[in-house]
């Protein structure tokens, strides 16, 4: 889910944590521009979660265990707001579970698979987790920590020598905590638009070397290719490779049979979601499927959520899973703990959230542990997870709809009728609110209307030629075949048409996961008149999006 409104992991990201509890609660423009628009939103349910309850107040708060009758209450209600979200909004398909005292309590679907085609949703059936697979990775890290392949301390670089970031010092320091708990230094989606222009897993993670890096372990940023090394290394210390890893760890102990980290398996199983995005109000199936691959530790997962109250329930009971000690419970322990501080207050009232090891670590108003996750694509897809391990309690909601907010509504709204016994809010239109200002951030420009003044560009062959960059690599501007400019880029040669805009300044617009708005595309003139560079605005938030004339 940036300095603008991400999208995608993808959308990956961190773009809600700034919200504070205030009145109104607010949301920061800070964030809101990356890409794989994986929310760490329960930062934000925390932090908005009571905004008129004074710290005074919250000391008598009576933390009584709840009870299988306030459970089933709960359950109840949750599901009568599914079914009329789903007719007041029109998503497609959205599938839950909810485990309680070790238990599975409730799995259920309801909508259609794919709209327009025959196929009703139910607890069996597959969906894209999105950046929810970075919990389920942070198990798979810890079964293999439990197991003395690694220690969640270890640089790195014991797995991985030819690993490197920007800073040498950083690069031989930076631990398998460091890269899952966001706090390397690196870029917020450091990598995400590199996987975009059609590189591979090995070629980004190569890249990461080339990103400027924030102070290290004092800097959150959150970062899917970071956390992807993380996991690569980590498996491959274990002798054998993520996918692998994580059906021997954890699928497969678990009885995960509908669970896989390849996207292959997910487009092929019988009953899997198909993504959904809305187009002038109405939903339609999205013409391109997220493929995640390359970042699979971080978002490539997949499953239903039959399959997932098994991993709830397996991380409730601190590793333990039918009698059987499946991940190490020191290790797993290790996950729930605060790492990064992630959502800083900004007054001497607010509370903090955090960032543990896969996992977003806040805590309620009642002092209570709260542990989850946000993801979601900008190609259709949006999930949540969250579960209070004292209270044995914990929720999964899958969608199959672009990120709006949903998934994460009908979380919230369970433990406001579970722990309050009432909402606190209208959770569907505030966090639709909230999720369009981050998808559907506006141009830096309103590029469809030059100013008055705009000059015209300069002839074609000005800017025409092959330009490079070591980040992003080579880029071409041809003469179109129906006449204008348009950029060559990436390994597959994805071509963008170049739109004038004011003299040198053109505009272009990315497509993807990853997309954004328009955003300009600049050249600098030489002495003897010929583009000597040219910089797009969109890959340059961090100062590397300048191609240079070869």
């Amino acid at each position: 889910m940036t300095a603008k409104a991400g999208q995608g992991c993808l959308l990956g990201f961190r773009a809600l944590t700034t919200v504070q509890p205030m009145s109104p609660c607010r949301v920061s423009h800070r964030n809101r521009a990356l890409l794989t628009l994986s929310i760490a939103v329960c930062l934000v349910m925390t932090a908005c979660s009571d905004s008129k309850t004074t710290p005074a107040a919250k000391e008598g708060i009576d933390r009584a265990q709840i009870d299988r009758a306030q459970v089933d209450t709960a359950i109840a209600k949750l599901r009568t707001r599914i079914t009329a979200t789903l007719k007041d909004t029109g998503l497609p398909g959205l599938a839950m579970g909810v485990v309680f005292d070790d238990k599975v309590v409730a799995t259920e679907g309801f909508g259609v698979r794919t709209l327009g085609q025959d196929g009703a949703v139910d607890a069996d059936t597959v969906f894209q987790l999105a950046s929810v697979s970075k919990s389920l990775g942070g198990s798979v890290m810890a079964s293999l920590v439990g197991q003395k392949a690694f220690a969640w301390d270890d640089p790195v670089r014991t797995s991985d020598p030819g690993f490197a970031l920007a800073d040498p010092w950083v690069s031989d320091h930076v631990t398998f905590a460091d890269l899952y708990s966001h706090r390397t230094g690196l870029p917020e989606h450091a990598g995400d638009l590199v996987e975009d222009l059609g590189y591979d897993r090995a070629a980004v993670l190569q890249r990461l070397r080339l990103y400027p890096l924030d102070p290290f372990r004092s800097s959150y940023h959150y970062t899917n290719f970071g956390m992807t090394e993380a996991g690569v290394a980590g498996a491959a210390k274990a002798g054998t490779t993520w996918e692998e890893a994580s059906r021997k760890e954890i699928y497969g102990p678990l009885g995960m049979t509908n669970t896989s980290s390849t996207y292959a398996d997910f487009i092929s199983h019988a009953d899997h979601a198909s993504g959904h995005v809305t187009k002038d109000g109405k939903w339609m199936v999205t013409p391109q499927q997220r493929q995640p691959d390359a970042q699979s530790p971080a978002g490539g997962a997949s499953s239903s959520v039959n399959d997932m109250v098994k991993w709830v329930r397996m991380e409730i009971g601190g590793g333990m899973f039918d009698g059987r000690q499946v991940v190490d419970a020191e290790a797993l322990a290790e996950t729930w703990l605060p790492h990064s501080l992630a959502n800083p207050p900004r007054t001497p009232t607010d509370r903090s959230g955090f960032y543990g090891l896969g996992l977003n670590v806040s805590y309620d108003d009642s002092g209570r542990l709260k542990l989850g996750h946000s993801g979601a694509f900008a190609l259709g897809t949006g999930t949540a997870m969250t579960f209070f391990p004292a209270e044995k309690v914990g929720i999964i909601v899958l969608t199959n709809g672009e990120p709006s907010g949903i998934a994460e509504a009908m979380v919230e709204s369970f433990y406001d009728d579970l722990f309050r016994g009432h909402q606190t809010r209208d959770w569907v239109p505030f966090l639709k609110e909230i999720f369009k200002e981050i998808i559907t951030p506006a141009p830096e420009k309103d590029f469809a209307h030059p100013p008055a003044t705009a000059a015209p560009p300069a002839p074609e062959a000005t800017y025409v030629g092959t330009y490079t960059n070591e980040l992003f690599g080579p880029l071409e501007v041809a003469t179109a075949p129906g006449g204008g400019l348009q950029i060559h880029i990436g390994p597959a040669r994805q071509t963008y048409p170049l739109h004038p805009y004011d003299g040198n300044e053109m505009w272009w617009q990315f497509a993807g996961e990853n997309a954004g708005p328009p955003a300009a595309a600049t050249f600098n003139l030489a002495p003897d008149g010929r583009a000597s560079s040219l910089t797009l605005a969109n890959l340059n938030k961090e100062g590397v999006g300048t191609f240079t004339r070869t």
